[in-house]
């Protein structure tokens, strides 16, 4: 088990994070595949070998973005992913989330246990102080989990990002390193 320096795992007893590679094409894109139905009309990760490259490079080369992959404990099957997207340092000191459940991992609550440990990574390792969720109102599931890893509502933004061929509105979720400090103590 690996822990970062303030000696927060990167596992729990049913899940570990590590960084996406390029290795992770194959299973990455044939679960996103499987996962199509309940991906829509909410995230489109990739599920061909070209979309996967395009965007793993861009979360393992881009600076301002991370991504983690949410692997089962026992046998490191991948169940989700979480990417960190506009990271800033600085005075700011923050990132925006993204996340999915793969299928077969979906309503288990391996999801839960992964953010948890990319917003321990953000906070402890990456130094970064608050973070967002950006979720579709409609979006049940992903407001659940943001809710049940501690972030709060803090506002919705009108035809905030561009999704499925249209502007979409979005709630902003956030969660401060402070706040989950008081949450979890």
């Amino acid at each position: 088990m690996s822990e970062d320096p303030n000696g927060h795992p990167d596992t729990c007893p049913r899940v570990a994070i590590r960084p996406l590679t390029l290795a992770d094409a194959g299973e990455f894109t044939a679960r996103a595949r499987e996962s199509a139905e309940l991906h829509h009309p909410w995230l489109f990760p990739p599920t061909d070998a070209d979309a996967y490259d395009t965007y793993a490079r861009r979360l393992i080369e881009d600076p301002a973005k991370a991504g983690f992959l949410v692997c089962e404990a026992d046998d490191g099957a991948i169940a989700g992913f979480v990417n960190v997207n506009n990271i800033v340092h600085g005075a700011f000191r923050s990132g925006a989330l993204g996340y999915g459940a793969f299928r077969h991992a979906a309503r288990r609550g391996l999801m839960k246990e992964g953010v948890g440990l990319v917003v321990r990574h953000c906070f402890h390792r990456m130094g970064l102080h608050r973070l967002e969720i950006n979720v579709q109102p409609g979006n049940a599931a992903s407001i659940g989990l943001a809710r049940a890893c501690g972030f709060r509502l803090e506002g919705f933004s009108p035809g905030f990002l561009f999704v499925d061929g249209a502007w979409r509105d979005h709630q902003r979720w956030a969660l401060t390193a402070d706040s989950r400090r008081s949450t979890y103590s």
